[in-house]
């Protein structure tokens, strides 16, 4: 079965943004291979938040090749032919996609969107590319009131130019509460 990875840049403080949603903070290093990390995954779900800050992007926030999943309450299908619009039933919705054949799923950005799947047990993987940097304040990994998760390291790795370390855990679905 297909895993859902949370896959995210966080400040050494724990942000994974700006205060106002910035991420100019995110170092780019040169040794990570970004074609074989996007490689792992044929599919996208994120928060109507993160799905908007994405669009007003230079080229739309376009993830080539990826299916797009968005979890909104407002947004409607079709105003979107060319994502999936998840409205209500979310555990169902996400169980559907992850039993579909294919590459992984790529939980994109959104801590809200990580705590609401990480407490219903939908999280596999979390994937924290740690940037040596303090932002002071931002938007968190993990919001408040987030739950209890175990975690199980499963690799690490340092990126010598930038210190930035990538560090990857199972989540260990026993322990969920």
């Amino acid at each position: 079965m297909r895993r859902i990875r949370y896959s995210v840049a966080m400040s050494l403080d724990g942000s994974i943004a700006g205060p106002n949603g910035e991420i100019d903070w995110i170092l780019m290093d040169p040794d990570i291979d970004f074609g074989e990390l996007m490689g792992r995954f044929d599919t996208a779900l994120m928060g109507r938040l993160t799905f908007e800050a994405a669009s007003a992007q230079e080229g739309g926030g376009s993830l080539p090749g990826m299916k797009v999943c968005v979890v909104s309450s407002t947004l409607q299908q079709e105003d979107y032919p060319d994502v999936t619009i998840i409205c209500d039933g979310l555990e169902e919705a996400v169980s559907r996609i992850k039993a579909e054949p294919g590459k992984d799923i790529w939980l994109f950005g959104g801590g809200l969107l990580f705590r609401s799947m990480l407490a219903a047990g939908l999280v596999d993987v979390v994937e924290v590319a740690v940037i040596p940097v303090l932002i002071g304040s931002g938007k968190p990994l993990l919001p408040s009131p987030g739950p209890r998760a175990p975690l199980r390291l499963t690799g690490s790795r340092v990126y010598e130019k930038t210190g930035t370390i990538l560090l990857e855990y199972a989540v260990e679905k026993t322990g969920q509460q």
